[in-house]
């Protein structure tokens, strides 16, 4: 007797992640039959971190990257994941200015940000106050803005935190610098989450596939890196090669007890400062 369609046909599972050099070697094995994936059909959408933390809103996606702030609004529909994190160990989200500037002097000045989800935003907040004003930016427009003094200051991520001073930019304050410096723990910057309603047997699937992609891009490191430097946007090899290592590296592969301590901690010190709608207990998967 045939089994019924819905048993035989692929199940498509639509992972949503950043188009940038270090998500790219996240995702290399995946992206190039590295897995075994029978019974999926595993299509990957490419997307700024900040359209992705909305798309996570609706339940858009089966699997998204997402910022950790973003994760507060959403960890009643999604879990996360075990293996994927962006951590900042003593880096991250950089303000920077066109003339040198304390942070004192910043205070009170408009910051162009990547996005009210994003975790940058959220640790720019708990740095200078819930009140800081910023303007919204495509992450990518906020360097050249910053260069061309059409904002105070700007809060830059992903590449740009290697190269703002070639541009003739000054550093005001690293925020994983300043985050360590509260808490001794790394900045966790992103997450992957899964959907829940798929079922306790494809959540742990999907967590496993993700964990040995991460492992394959860095047990096969220059063949993964090959092909994140399409990614790099005309980064420098050798400055690509350190920002994959930056944010695809042990912590990446698991969160660790320390890495878990770090992500309850920034949620929590979140919702204190009332900047997330309610307290948050993390459980990871995978």
């Amino acid at each position: 007797m045939p089994l019924p369609a819905s048993a035989t046909e692929p199940v498509t599972i639509r992972i949503g992640h950043s188009p940038d050099s270090d998500d790219a070697f996240m995702f290399y094995a995946m992206t190039h039959g590295k897995l075994e994936v029978a019974g999926l059909t595993i299509e990957h959408q490419l997307q700024d971190i900040e359209t992705l933390n909305r798309r996570a809103l609706e339940g858009d996606l089966e699997v998204s990257a997402v910022s950790i702030h973003a994760f507060a609004h959403l960890a009643d529909r999604y879990a996360l994941l075990s293996s994927g994190s962006s951590m900042g160990d003593r880096y991250g989200p950089t303000v920077i200015t066109r003339e040198p500037m304390t942070l004192d002097a910043v205070r009170g000045r408009t910051i162009a940000v990547p996005g009210l989800l994003t975790t940058a935003y959220l640790t720019l907040q708990l740095c200078l106050g819930k009140d800081t004003p910023v303007v919204v930016m495509p992450f990518d427009e906020i360097l050249p803005a910053v260069a061309e003094g059409k904002v105070d200051a700007g809060l830059i991520i992903h590449e740009g935190q290697l190269y703002y001073g070639d541009r003739g930019l000054h550093k005001v304050v690293d925020l994983g610098v300043w985050w360590y410096e509260q808490t001794g723990l790394p900045l966790p910057l992103g997450g992957n989450v899964v959907r829940k309603d798929l079922g306790t047997e494809m959540v742990e699937r999907i967590a496993r596939l993700l964990r040995q992609s991460i492992e394959y891009a860095l047990a096969h490191r220059e063949e993964a890196l090959a092909y994140a430097l399409e990614y790099a946007r005309d980064l420098d090899p050798g400055l690509a090669d350190r920002f994959v290592g930056m944010y695809v590296n042990e912590w990446t592969v698991d969160y660790g007890p320390r890495g878990r301590q770090a992500v309850q901690t920034l949620l929590d010190k979140a919702w204190e400062a009332g900047l997330v709608p309610r307290p948050i207990t993390v459980q990871f998967v995978g």
